[in-house]
């Protein structure tokens, strides 16, 4: 035990200068055990559930990595190689329902003399086709004939297909997208499902159906970007995907981005739209590549990366409301902090006036913003400044203050421009769906997967914007999109379907 007579000085400046010396260690032991307090709020509020078994994670590896071959080889029109492993075509069961389709070229007489047809025989294709709640088989008959006259042959010919010489029909491969990427379900699981439906289609098939349906669809999500940067102000947000690092063995952190197009809060009938991008890592360069054709207004956190965009002149920033609310949440949350309570509150004026403004036209709502939002804007500013003096500088508070200091600097545009908005919430929701994925598989197998997803991701959720049945929308488009000519695939993107 510590003996305080032996401990303590005697000399009275000496016993002050000790004092001050364990004041100051004592605020930098309460100091510390704030943050820790903080961090350890912030670790159980984001904490994930328990982890999946590995051989799950392992099998959802697999099909990222063979999703990635797919469609680079549908890319490239590479021959489908045959590997050893490679699991044999079954014959479809006979007890699923067959839907008979006979195609004829509808001529009774041969087209090169004109005598008469007579049947030889047909030529039968069947197509494995899902229809909601249970699988069908649409059986294509087309009968071949010849002429009595001059034995000329003639049949109709068979209807492009998503995948040439492929079984799935275009409903089966928009289910298993929208199964994948919509609702979180791993091919894996997806593969048990159909196996319990007397349907056998290994996972590794499944996968290689993703990739060439991206592939086949890419025109599509380009067409969607096209549409998302052709916007006054678009929302950009980002999130880390774990990549398979090839020859390692191990991950390496890529990334997926959002760009968004929302104006329906200012009254606007423009379709919105989210467009998602796929990179190996999170360099600066590759959000200048996404929008080097961008001019105009950007929703965005405080990425660094982005800097570059905004020096240049055609980017303008406008910073997000909802990131700095989240700083003060987190405080209030670890240490019940009456600052960061009285800063929530404040905030939530802002979002008052915003909810008075939504949906009336842009010069409506600067006006509304600049009468009500601006005087409330402007004492929070104030009051955070004020706040300062009276706290410690390195507790997580004041680095919360500071943080909203800097960012309301860059915020001040949406008082004055009503086609902008408080935060960058339109860019969180498209990153929702990854998010949620991310815990049910461990990682993308190539950059070539990673954009695989990225397309699958574009047109989904686009899709899910406009009140779109994407898994309809899908089916749909995979069916004509392969006879569609590359100029004309805007006739086919989901608000030109919503009837």
């Amino acid at each position: 035990m510590l003996d305080v007579n032996k401990t303590l000085p005697k000399d009275p400046d000496d016993l002050r200068q000790f004092t001050a010396l364990l004041l100051a260690e004592v605020k930098s032991q309460a100091v510390l055990i704030e943050k820790l307090r903080h961090q350890l709020a912030g670790q159980r509020h984001h904490r994930f559930g328990a982890s999946s078994e590995s051989i799950e994670q392992l099998q959802l590896a697999l099909e990222n990595s063979e999703i990635a071959v797919a469609k680079m080889t549908a890319k490239l029109r590479l021959p489908d190689e045959e590997p050893q492993t490679k699991p044999k075509r079954r014959p479809i069961p006979d007890h699923i329902p067959r839907m008979e389709v006979e195609l004829t070229t509808g001529d009774d007489d041969c087209a090169h003399c004109g005598g008469g047809l007579r049947r030889l025989g047909e030529d039968v294709t069947e197509e494995l086709e899902y229809v909601p709640g249970r699988f069908i088989v649409n059986r294509i008959v087309r009968p071949r004939f010849a002429c009595s006259g001059c034995e000329a042959f003639t049949q109709a010919a068979l209807p492009s297909r998503p995948i040439e010489r492929g079984r799935p029909g275009p409903s089966l491969l928009a289910h298993v997208l929208v199964n994948k990427y919509a609702d979180h379900l791993p091919l894996y699981r997806q593969s048990g499902i159909f196996e319990r439906d007397g349907i056998n289609i290994d996972r590794s098939t499944l996968a290689d159906w993703i990739g060439k349906s991206t592939a086949l669809l890419e025109p599509m999500a380009d067409a969607i970007g096209r549409h998302v940067l052709a916007g006054q102000a678009i929302f950009a947000d980002d999130t880390p995907v774990k990549m398979l690092a090839p020859g390692t063995g191990k991950t390496a952190t890529a990334r997926l981005w959002a760009y968004g197009r929302d104006e329906r809060p200012w009254g606007s009938d423009v379709p919105p739209a989210s467009w998602y991008q796929f990179s190996p890592d999170r360099k600066g360069q590759h959000p200048k590549d996404h929008l080097a054709k961008y001019h105009g207004w950007m929703h965005a956190d405080g990425y660094a990366g982005f800097e570059d965009l905004y020096r240049s002149g055609d980017i303008h920033e406008v910073a997000c409301m909802a990131h700095v609310r989240r700083k003060f949440v987190d405080v209030h949350r670890a240490q019940g902090s009456a600052i960061a309570d009285e800063a929530i509150q404040r905030i939530a004026q802002l979002y008052a006036v915003e909810k008075e403004a939504r949906g009336s036209p842009p010069d409506r709502r600067a006006a509304l913003r600049q009468a009500k939002a601006g005087p409330i804007f402007d004492d929070l500013e104030t009051w955070l400044h004020a706040q300062l003096p009276s706290i410690s500088g390195k507790s997580p508070l004041a680095g919360a203050i500071r943080y909203a200091l800097t960012r309301m600097m860059r915020l001040r545009p949406y008082l004055d421009h009503g086609i902008l908005e408080l935060d960058n919430n339109t860019a969180e929701r498209a990153m929702r769906s990854v998010t949620i994925r991310r815990k049910n598989y461990l990682f993308v197998g190539s950059q070539t997967g990673g954009r695989a997803a990225a397309i699958a991701y574009t047109l989904i959720e686009t899709a899910k914007l406009n009140d779109v049945d994407p898994q309809a929308w899908l089916a749909d488009t995979l069916a004509r999109i392969p006879d569609y000519k590359i100029n004309r695939v805007d006739d086919l993107l989901p608000w030109k379907n919503a009837s």
